[in-house]
């Protein structure tokens, strides 16, 4: 039987293995199972954590070191990425590193709380670089301050009325975004780019608050309160600054009701508010690493994240990834932490199969005790299905 040629494109296993981690592991278990594969390994992210380490690692660009603060006010250390293309100078920021929910203890996990003060710390920082373009990662938050921090780093209001987490929103005054109007002006020459597959609005039943809040730490009372203190964000931003205007249908374009300005606990919101335009995440990265490239010529795609689930299916690395594969005429697979969705719901995006490390508490606990041993044993049984070689 001959030998397959596999590229593993693994997203990060939130809280237990960067995307290279768990590419490693999956090809080290494929090769226990199948030594004379061919393994392309390309790790992956969406916008959310590794999202700077995946770049670093495809484009030629330099690493700009910095200290920011973590949602609760700490320092942090942090980085962008400047990256020279044609002449044109591109500043990437992982709004993760500030703003993520890996930087708090499970006790810390408040939304109400935590600020995207450092984000904004990251974007001062890119724009001090004088880049044409800014691209800005959202994904894996800790905050629901609808980009508040951000806007306050950056000189659009006071830190006492914008950066003391979701829930100080509600009491903030009429003229606490007195400087948006200077700092978007600051923006106005920047192609501000922010990379989500997050598609939910700021507010309501599929908003920032509703949706993720409680993978926060948000309790159903708390979540409540940062929906009605980003409705208060939303008054003070209708009172200081005038919405964009739709080119086709020529009414006003209402922001907290963009798909994506939910993203990242409303760091989306904030963006758009600075003249940001949004695009996928996961299509950004492939394009960065070459990833039609890549599989040319190969025979299976295997992708992985911590948990696929219904999230998964919006847009995040694992359907990416589907999905280009089935463009490309292969097939793919998905190894996952655990895995929540069934295969009706998978059909659609071209998946042959879905697998997971944990299906019961007991293999939970363990996977979480031993990540690399068990995503890599969970790695060489699929191989035994998927390669003839072995």
């Amino acid at each position: 039987m001959r030998a397959v040629h596999v590229v593993i494109a693994p997203d990060c296993f939130t809280g237990t293995l960067t995307a290279t981690q768990a590419a490693e592991a999956m090809a080290a278990g494929w090769h226990d199972t199948a030594p004379n594969d061919t393994l392309t390994l390309l790790p992956l992210s969406d916008g959310g954590p590794g999202f700077l380490d995946v770049l670093a690692g495809a484009l030629d660009g330099e690493t700009v070191a910095l200290t920011v603060s973590d949602p609760l006010g700490r320092d942090v250390p942090a980085a962008i990425l400047v990256v020279g293309e044609e002449g044109e100078r591109t500043a990437y920021v992982e709004s993760a590193q500030a703003a993520g929910l890996h930087l708090l203890a499970a006790d810390e996990r408040n939304p109400g709380l935590t600020s995207t003060w450092g984000v904004g710390q990251l974007l001062e920082a890119a724009l001090a670089e004088k880049p044409q373009r800014i691209v800005v990662g959202l994904g894996g938050s800790g905050t629901n301050d609808g980009g508040a921090g951000l806007l306050s780093a950056l000189g659009a209001g006071p830190p006492e009325h914008l950066a003391r987490g979701g829930t100080a929103l509600a009491s903030a005054p009429d003229d606490a975004l007195s400087g948006l109007l200077a700092v978007r002006e600051q923006l106005a020459g920047v192609d501000l780019v922010v990379a989500t597959d997050v598609e939910n609005p700021l507010l309501g039943f599929k908003g920032a608050s509703a949706v993720f809040g409680p993978q926060k730490g948000a309790t159903p009372e708390l979540a409540q309160a940062l929906e009605g203190a980003l409705g208060r964000f939303t008054e003070i931003v209708a009172r200081t600054v005038s919405e964009p205007l739709d080119l086709l249908a020529g009414a006003p374009r209402r922001l907290e009701r963009e798909p994506g300005a939910g993203a990242a606990g409303g760091l989306g919101y904030a963006l758009f508010l600075l003249g940001g335009r949004r695009v996928s995440g996961v299509d950004l990265v492939l394009d960065a690493v070459g990833f039609h490239d890549v599989v040319h010529g190969c025979d299976l795609v295997v992708t992985g994240e911590g948990t696929f689930d219904w999230q998964s299916l919006q847009g995040k690395v694992a359907s990416g990834v589907a999905v280009a594969a089935l463009g490309a005429g292969l097939p793919s697979v998905v190894l996952a932490g655990q895995v929540l969705v069934g295969r009706r719901e998978t059909m659609g995006l071209g998946i042959s199969g879905t697998y997971a490390v944990a299906e019961t508490p007991e293999q939970v606990d363990a996977a979480l005790l031993d990540p690399v041993g068990t995503l890599r044993a969970r790695a060489a049984r699929v191989a035994r299905t998927w390669s003839p070689a072995r």
